[in-house]
């Protein structure tokens, strides 16, 4: 959560006593970057925002003691503008006044009460908490979606190696419905878990809430720390082969150079439990595999404002290379470590019920005692 101290920021500033740390960012502002007229919703106690002019690609981004150009910050990826594109939307940009319409009529059910009772109101209302998007830093553009390649802005069709995944998922979980993930903690989804969150990457992607990020640069790494669930990414510079095939990490192993303007970082090494998920249907479905190689572009284009854009390629889950664009925009710091860990009492209180609803379903069956 945002507005307090990290100590995982803390303990890697410790730990990497040679990255030069930057300043916080400054108030999030709204950025228009050619077309895309990128615009931002501001948090409920902040100033509303003002249209800068067009023109982002002759901006000349500050540098860093060491002369690259400077990325550091807090930066926030929520946005509206869904990875793929509507079934019933046809064209590349909405006008200024569809998105506009859009826009009000997301953050009005955002703003929504949850219903006394229900299962997402004992969980916790987002509004009180201000996890909802309409009270974070939102980035958006007028385009239908963050797929660029291909142009229809959707994910390619998966592989018939994809297809077998997926039906072995299927059929392992079939007629046991969301009991399925509360029969053993290896069901559980990794983020139930603490383990791993939307959100970390790579790619950066949208986490629904907690979605600021915290670059810290110095001479020769770059360091890129998520809110959600606080993971740091170490990513050095200095051309370093990547690693063995056999080593391999949740978030991959990355490795970046300086291609002018922007910063290129190669991502290999997953451990294929934490795959690359469109979230979709049909070709959107399928989650990477181990041998996904993720691509990122970051791209300053203003003072507030860092294109983003990345490339999946796993010829084992997709039959072609998707590259999607969103928009990381100047927030607010410092940011608030998110404790949430492995040892988690929820999961222990889960498995509980679950086989406490066993005992109950037992006992309903014919026969039994």
């Amino acid at each position: 959560m945002r507005m307090r101290i990290s100590a995982g920021v803390l303990t890697i500033a410790a730990a990497m006593m040679w990255l030069t740390t930057n300043t916080a960012g400054q108030q999030a502002g709204s950025v228009s970057t050619a077309k895309p007229a990128a615009t931002t919703a501001k948090p409920a106690a902040a100033t509303p925002a003002t249209a800068a002019k067009p023109g982002a690609r002759s901006y000349k981004a500050p540098r860093t003691p060491d002369g690259q150009p400077d990325l550091g910050g807090f930066w926030s990826n929520a946005t509206y503008t869904p990875l793929e594109r509507p079934n019933n939307v046809t064209k590349e940009f909405y006008t200024p006044e569809e998105f506009s319409k859009l826009r009000r009529e997301r953050q009005a059910a955002d703003e929504e009460q949850t219903t006394p009772g229900t299962t997402n109101d004992v969980h916790y209302d987002f509004t009180q908490f201000g996890l909802d998007k309409s009270q974070h830093t939102i980035v958006q553009n007028l385009r239908t979606s963050q797929i660029i390649d291909p142009p229809d802005g959707k994910v390619p069709p998966i592989t018939a190696e994809a297809q077998q995944r997926a039906q072995a998922r299927a059929a392992e979980q079939k007629g046991r419905g969301q009991t399925w993930q509360y029969e053993r903690v290896q069901n559980m989804p990794t983020g139930s878990r603490c383990i791993m969150m939307g959100g970390a990457g790579p790619p950066l992607r949208d986490a629904g809430y907690n979605s600021t990020y915290h670059i810290v640069q110095g001479q020769g790494n770059v360091m890129v720390l998520t809110e959600m669930i606080h993971d740091a990414r170490i990513i050095p510079l200095d051309n370093r082969p990547a690693p063995p095939a056999g080593l391999q990490q949740w978030v991959g192993m990355s490795r970046g150079h300086w291609e002018g303007e922007t910063l290129v970082v190669e991502t290999t090494n997953f451990n294929g439990r934490n795959p690359v998920n469109p979230g979709g249907r049909g070709a959107g479905a399928a989650a990477s595999s181990e041998h996904v190689k993720i691509t990122e572009r970051f791209t300053r284009v203003s003072d507030e404002q860092i294109e983003y854009k990345y490339t999946v390629d796993d010829p084992h889950t997709w039959t072609k290379p998707w590259t999607a664009l969103n928009y990381l925009q100047k927030t607010n710091g410092p940011i608030f470590e998110f404790a949430c860990h492995e040892t988690n009492y929820g999961v222990a209180n889960i498995l509980a019920g679950a086989r406490e609803d066993d005992k109950k379903a037992a006992q309903k069956t014919p026969g039994s005692k």
